[in-house]
């Protein structure tokens, strides 16, 4: 007897695993013999179909070996070999038989078929390529549905950001089937689901991020204003696409395991514009660095004048020397000292 474990459900068809039929071996074994004794009964039968006083028992043995032939036939299809992570969805006259998951050598009833929609669907990821090894690979395996991780990366994207600046992203997802059933019975083709959900996730999510850190900007939906950006917080944006994902693609008995962004830039028509602004950006940071250690050596030099009593400065001359200062301090080039040899004043 047969054992079913019943997993989740998909509407009204439950994930039913077979286990308990692992008489392959033994059936293969009935099937040879089968096959063998209709060639001796074949073999006997025309020998004796010459006689007359036997031909009767020669065409009993005749139609008897063709019985043997075509019970045989019948039951080949019936063998399974279910190799490690990997399942085989069967249905019987329209109606969902069972999966097959645990590996071994099974016999189920000949008359099941296997189904598998996504079967001829070539996605780029990993061990799942359109070309003619993968193509040729995918034709043995059959309908046989792959429990295997697996690694989806779509191609680029072009996306608006939070502040309309179009962005091209590329996200890669690991995924596997934790539901045969639903993969198979609920969607029409569960790669080019989950194909299209990726796309509409990245989307919904990358619209939320500013590209760089900017003002006024709230991406977490708390109404406050916070620093999180595609560039600066990439590990939090793959969370959400992650989760984002896995709530549109758990009616389809598939299980997202992780997602990360594998390539962000701005678009080409304004990467020269953003490269322009980043390093105007980059000068006034540093610009305000110097000032700001310009300011507070200058601060540093004339208390230490006026501590140690070295020269006593007017208001005037306080401001010529903080002028000659800050412009040796802060110049772009090296200064070109010049040596008063007369009086101070």
């Amino acid at each position: 007897m047969s054992t079913e474990k019943t997993r989740e459900t998909t509407g009204s068809v439950e994930e039913k695993v077979i286990s308990g039929r692992k008489m392959g071996a033994v059936m293969l074994c009935v099937i040879i013999l089968m096959f063998a004794a209709s060639t001796a009964l074949y073999v006997i039968g025309g020998m004796r179909l010459g006689k007359d006083e036997a031909e009767v028992l020669g065409n009993a043995l005749m139609v008897l070996a063709t019985v043997l032939v075509v019970a045989g036939v019948i039951l080949c299809p019936g063998l399974k070999v279910i190799h490690p992570q990997e399942a085989l969805v069967l249905t019987l006259f329209g109606q969902y038989y069972g999966t097959l998951k645990d590996t071994g050598f099974y016999f189920v009833n000949p008359f099941c078929t296997a189904m598998n929609p996504a079967a001829g669907t070539r996605l780029g990821q990993s061990g799942d390529i359109n070309d003619k090894g993968a193509a040729a690979e995918a034709r043995a395996e059959g309908k046989r549905i792959s429990l295997k991780i697996m690694t989806l990366s779509n191609s680029r994207q072009k996306i608006n950001d939070y502040l309309g600046n179009p962005v091209e992203i590329s996200v890669a997802v690991i995924w596997q089937v934790e539901n045969t059933a639903k993969a198979v019975f609920a969607v029409d083709n569960y790669k080019e689901y989950l194909s299209l959900q990726c796309d509409a996730a990245v989307r919904n999510i990358v619209r939320l991020y500013p590209y760089d850190v900017a003002p006024n900007v709230d991406t977490t939906g708390d109404g406050k204003a916070d620093d999180g950006s595609l560039r600066g917080s990439s590990d939090v944006v793959a969370k959400r696409i992650c989760e984002e994902i896995q709530s549109k693609v758990e009616n389809a008995g598939l299980k997202i395991l992780d997602a990360r962004i594998t390539y962000l830039a701005y678009a080409p028509e304004i990467a020269g514009v953003m490269l322009q602004r980043q390093q105007a950006s980059a000068v006034i940071d540093a610009r305000k660095m110097i000032v700001d250690g310009a300011v507070g050596m200058v601060e540093m030099a004339l208390e230490r004048l006026k501590e140690d009593d070295v020269v006593d400065l007017d208001s005037e001359r306080k401001a010529a020397m903080v002028s000659n200062l800050l412009v040796v301090l802060c110049g772009n080039h090296d200064s070109q000292p010049v040596v008063n040899a007369g009086s101070l004043y």
